[in-house]
């Protein structure tokens, strides 16, 4: 700049308009350079009051500033990458002749059967949460069983919604709104299949982020060999590596012979975030397919396994966010299924939609589910899915 005089009302924050020259650079750190002609600020700041300066701001202070984090080059850098990843996203579903389907917000099932649902009423004071509707409607926690009406006629569908969950945790894995996203695939009878088509989907959208966005992932990669090491793998050919929660609880019970667990690992309970850090983070060092889960900690809508003792399920474990997609082979059997769902003592009636599917040209079929930002934790490396998400909700806070 010529004229130092055209600097004189600049301020950090400002939003200007610079007419001149773009050129070539002589710094490190870019490589252009406009040599301003002309200044002009559209949009003063106040330097006093103006909260981001000119220096490193932890991850914890941009939270409280949700309406000016945007601002800053790591939550620019996020921003960009979630929408790249979400075109890879749709570039692959579509590559591979998935239809979307956009599946509802409203609905009156749980999927999961956990019951950590935001429940729906309007604001008339004497309403009750089943008045509107006429039955108690909540926000979806997935979108998995409308998917699997519409698979049954497109044969592969996809969603990518919100979803809500109302967890009380406070961990950096949990949101209470956060987005899904989730396929049906109709004539699947062997897992291996789903693991093929979720292990290509990871690979074809990270290696579509790495094209496309090569700046902002090297922003997070930068000098963190092994947060660089894992998105190669991630893309690598080579595949996943694969094995059963039988397998799994036979690794973590020998790593524990020297005592690191705070969570005895045990068959026919849930693994423990430490348990699946171990696995992917140092015994496999990167991703892995757990598969095969006992029947009792699994949802019911999971196909048994000929051992009636598991069932056909998998849980893909990463570094960073440990789970980051679940699905399984869907129970196709009308009567097994059926039965299940009384045993499990849902609400009369609330199902048959969703069992009767069976009855009318069911396929073998098969789904999963991935959380969006969980995926954008892992590439990242960030602790919290607060610093993936826009606006972050959960438990204590849902500001703006």
């Amino acid at each position: 700049m010529d004229d130092p005089q055209l600097a004189s009302k600049l301020t950090t924050g400002c939003a200007v308009e610079i007419r001149g020259r773009l050129t070539d650079s002589p710094g490190r750190e870019q490589s252009k350079e406009v040599q301003a002609a002309q200044v002009e600020v559209v949009g003063p700041c106040d330097p006093e009051s103006y909260p981001l300066q000119k220096k490193r701001h932890t991850l914890e202070f941009l939270r409280e500033i949700g309406h000016l984090r945007p601002r800053s080059q790591t939550i620019s850098a996020v921003t960009r990458l979630r929408d790249g990843a979400e075109m890879g996203l749709h570039r692959f579903f579509h590559k591979n002749e998935f239809t979307r389907i956009h599946t509802p917000v409203l609905t009156s099932n749980d999927c999961e059967g956990g019951g950590e649902t935001f429940n729906v009423a309007t604001a008339e004071k004497k309403d009750t949460d089943t008045a509107f509707f006429g039955r108690k409607v909540n926000l979806t926690v997935s979108g998995q069983l409308h998917l699997e009406v519409f698979a049954s006629a497109f044969k592969r569908t996809y969603t990518f919604n919100p979803a809500f969950r109302a967890e009380h945790s406070q961990t950096g894995r949990h949101l209470s709104e956060f987005w899904m996203v989730e396929a049906e695939c109709a004539f699947v009878n062997r897992l291996s299949t789903l693991l093929d088509v979720e292990e290509e989907m990871i690979r074809s959208t990270t290696q579509y982020l790495a094209n496309t966005a090569e700046a902002d992932l090297g922003f997070f990669l930068r000098d963190n060999e092994p947060l660089s090491k894992l998105v190669r793998r991630l893309i690598d050919k080579e595949e996943y590596p694969r094995i059963s929660y039988t397998d799994a609880i036979d690794i973590l019970q020998r790593a524990d012979a020297k005592a690191i667990f705070t969570f005895k690992p045990q068959w026919g309970h849930g693994l423990q975030s430490e348990h699946e850090r171990y696995l992917a983070t140092k015994h496999f060092n990167g991703p892995v397919f757990v598969t095969d889960y006992p029947a009792d900690i699994k949802p019911f809508y999971m196909l048994p396994n000929p051992d009636r003792c598991t069932v056909a399920c998998m849980d893909l474990l990463v570094p960073g966010p440990c789970e980051l997609l679940g699905g399984s082979l869907r129970d196709h059997d009308f009567e097994r299924l059926e039965r299940r769902v009384r045993e499990l003592g849902f609400e009369a009636g609330s199902l048959d939609w969703y069992v009767n599917l069976r009855k009318y040209g069911t396929t073998p079929h098969g789904g999963y589910g991935m959380g969006f930002e969980r995926y954008l934790q892992m590439l990242t490396g960030l602790e919290s899915v607060r610093d993936i998400v826009p606006f972050p909700r959960h438990a204590g806070r849902c500001q703006y």
